[in-house]
């Protein structure tokens, strides 16, 4: 998928955010190694501790049609901020487990600028299932 591809469809994700609250908007994409892809927008709730991020919203749903790590491809987001947007603690850990270490994620600013890291960069001292069988 093309750069520009990318950034106009998480650009739809972004604009589909439920964001009443904070008004801060996100969007997700995961692109799979088929060309299928997932959008994903942060959907919150005046509970705020049932609101769901972008990132996890794109990677449950590639999950709930059947996807596993091994056919995820990438994570693309974008969001507003100051930086590039990179995912909270919470997002961090379900990426770390639903996607290979050496996928890559593509951070977009607004302005379609944009930067690629590796999932492995988001969480060096990674808990995962290894460290619920260590003897």
């Amino acid at each position: 998928m093309e750069i520009e591809q990318k950034y106009e469809l998480v650009l739809k994700a972004y604009h589909n955010a439920y964001a009443k609250y904070s008004l801060f908007q996100v969007g997700a994409l995961v692109i799979l190694k088929d060309g299928h892809y997932f959008l994903g927008s942060n959907v919150e709730n005046a509970s705020y501790g049932l609101t769901n991020c972008a990132e996890r919203s794109a990677l449950f749903a590639a999950y709930s049609n059947g996807y596993r790590k091994d056919d995820i491809l990438e994570l693309v987001l974008i969001g507003k901020s100051n930086d590039f947007l990179y995912p909270c603690g919470a997002c961090r850990q379900v990426i770390c487990e639903l996607m290979p270490q050496d996928a890559t994620i593509t951070l977009f600013k607004l302005t379609k600028l944009y930067k690629q890291i590796k999932v492995k960069d988001l969480m060096p001292y990674l808990f995962d299932e290894r460290e619920l069988n260590a003897e």
